[in-house]
């Protein structure tokens, strides 16, 4: 008998950094999952799995600083197993400190390394020994800004083969500029070139969902000319990114608040492109709930 194992996944990173959130897709997949795995044992699981009698297909481990001094070793480990041509892939997962210090402060966890209590230091000295497991890394997500679901997508789309072959995962998200850049987008267009909603008293208050924020923006031609250009691009372009093989497409649009006029286009390309055969379109809303500040 032939053993089955085909994929071995190591997860690693920065404490707080959503390790747990991206082991749940492989767990969602139907991979073996084992959380919190000292760096030595790693190597003896992947052999149980590729004995022959084992069932396991497929397995995703997570090594990171709470293996205490055993995770000093992970990064031999992933030598071992690339020198043994085990069929294995690493993905490091990391944030900015303000993220990283606000999620723990939230969550009232202690970090691994914070001897003292302070975080920061933690991180700091976190990031010497993560070094090595970085450079060996196969694909990095930074977590900065990003909601659970939609690391559980980015996950999804960088670690697992698409569902539906031939079809692309197209994301259209809105965002505003004062409120930071769009992470992870592979397409970004600045829309603050439209007629902005915000300086009308009546139409503040309103989002990108009305249809009178919809009417306004595109009352002076700008918003159409924006479509007839746009549109054939994407029309272009999907087709080329499903011959390549690509399997998620994030397309980010941005206004300067994130409220009006992102939000309408948005929704607009989202609708114009559900029809396709060849996209799995969804929308999402960075900063559309975030009050309107008074011009």
């Amino acid at each position: 008998m032939v053993s089955r194992f085909r994929d071995l996944v190591i997860i690693s990173g920065f404490s707080g950094a959503g390790k747990s959130l991206a082991m749940n897709v492989f767990e969602d997949a139907g991979y073996f999952c084992v959380d919190n795995l000292p760096a030595e044992m790693i190597r003896s699981l992947s052999e149980l799995f590729q004995h022959r009698g084992s069932k396991v297909e497929r397995a995703c481990v997570v090594s990171d600083l709470r293996g205490g001094t055993y995770f000093k070793k992970l990064a031999a480990v992933i030598d071992e197993l690339e020198k043994e041509n085990v069929a294995h892939r690493v993905l490091f997962l990391t944030a900015d400190e303000g993220t990283l210090v606000t999620r723990f402060k939230e969550t009232r966890r202690r970090h691994p390394l914070a001897d003292g209590g302070q975080v920061a230091e933690g991180i700091a000295r976190e990031s010497k020994l993560l070094g090595p497991v970085l450079e060996r890394a196969d694909v990095v997500i930074d977590t900065t800004g990003m909601s659970a679901a939609g690391l559980r997508r980015k996950v999804a789309a960088e670690m697992l083969e698409p569902e539906a072959p031939g079809q692309l995962a197209v994301t259209f998200t809105s965002f505003g500029f004062k409120h930071g850049p769009a992470r992870d987008a592979d397409l970004l267009f600045d829309v603050r070139f439209l007629l902005n909603p915000h300086y009308e008293d009546e139409l503040r208050p309103l989002t990108g969902f009305d249809a009178p924020i919809v009417e306004y923006i595109g009352r002076d031609g700008r918003l159409g000319q924006f479509y007839d250009r746009l549109l054939p691009l994407l029309d272009f372009l999907v087709p080329q990114y499903v011959a390549e093989g690509k399997s998620h497409l994030v397309v980010a649009i941005g206004c300067t608040g994130g409220r009006h006029r992102s939000v309408a286009i948005a929704e607009a390309l989202s609708a114009r492109m559900r029809g396709r055969e060849d996209c799995l379109v969804e929308t999402q809303h960075r900063d559309v709930e975030r009050p309107p500040a008074r011009p």
